[in-house]
């Protein structure tokens, strides 16, 4: 009991300060919503070249992912804002459980994250997504695996880091190929087969198929399999990798 109320402590503290400040909220949101506004109605002459009936059906749920990898992936700069202020500090100090420190922030990130796909995919329905709404949710639960893999992750970063100085070029030095070379954007078989080889080691590039397939409600299928697979693979080291950190940071 005392480990859930250490995490609904720390969960409790970081919510309030996201409600206090809600710009970066807003500013992640902006990005996949600009995308959808500005760059989804060029697909939809398209579609049937990409594959699909539905030009967003292939669109969101590259959004979403995103969302999950950018929104998730920056996480930690606010980590390295408390430590230089010396919340880390004094959290050290108390027995609360380490690794509720870390599940408080990655659950306020889960929260935020799910709120954000849910009005992305409201906004996609006023522009034309049809689709499997059971399939869309599981879809945004594979994202919210997705996000919990990259907050962990990123706060394990800038405890390794403390400085926004390091933090950042690693970061925009993981982001850029990520976008690039997941299909986030447009499918990859659109690519020659040597980008396509590079594409398929990528465990994010099977996320973003697996979001799209059980979007269009294909929920038994190679594609599902594997994407549910590396988002649950993905948050479960991402918690790892989290968890081991703030043990030794906080020991």
């Amino acid at each position: 009991m005392t480990f859930f109320r250490d995490t609904f402590i720390v969960f409790r503290r970081q919510f309030r300060l996201a409600v206090r400040n809600p710009a970066w909220v807003i500013i992640g949101m902006l990005q996949p919503v600009l995308y959808l506004v500005l760059f989804g109605p060029l697909l939809e002459p398209i579609a049937g070249q990409l594959g699909t009936a539905n030009a967003y059906t292939l669109f969101v749920p590259g959004l979403l992912v995103q969302l999950g990898l950018f929104g998730a992936l920056f996480a930690g700069f606010g980590l390295i804002g408390e430590w230089r202020d010396g919340v880390i500090e004094a959290e050290r100090v108390t027995p609360a459980s380490r690794v509720a420190l870390l599940l408080g922030r990655v659950l306020r990130d889960v929260l935020q994250l799910t709120v954000q796909g849910l009005i992305l995919i409201g906004l996609a329905f006023a522009f034309g997504l049809r689709g499997s709404i059971g399939g869309m949710l599981l879809g945004l639960v594979l994202v919210i695996l997705v996000g919990t893999a990259c907050a962990s992750s990123s706060y394990a970063l800038a405890l390794a880091t403390k400085s926004e100085d390091a933090l950042a070029p690693i970061l925009n030095m993981v982001t850029l190929p990520l976008l690039l070379l997941s299909g986030i954007l447009l499918p990859m078989t659109l690519g020659p087969g040597w980008l396509q080889a590079i594409s398929n080691v990528l465990p994010t590039k099977h996320i973003v198929d697996g979001v799209r397939a059980v979007f269009r409600g294909d929920l038994l299928t190679g594609q599902t399999f594997w994407g549910v697979l590396w988002a649950i693979v993905l948050a479960a080291a991402g918690l790892w990798i989290g968890t081991r950190t703030f043990r030794r940071q906080n020991a």
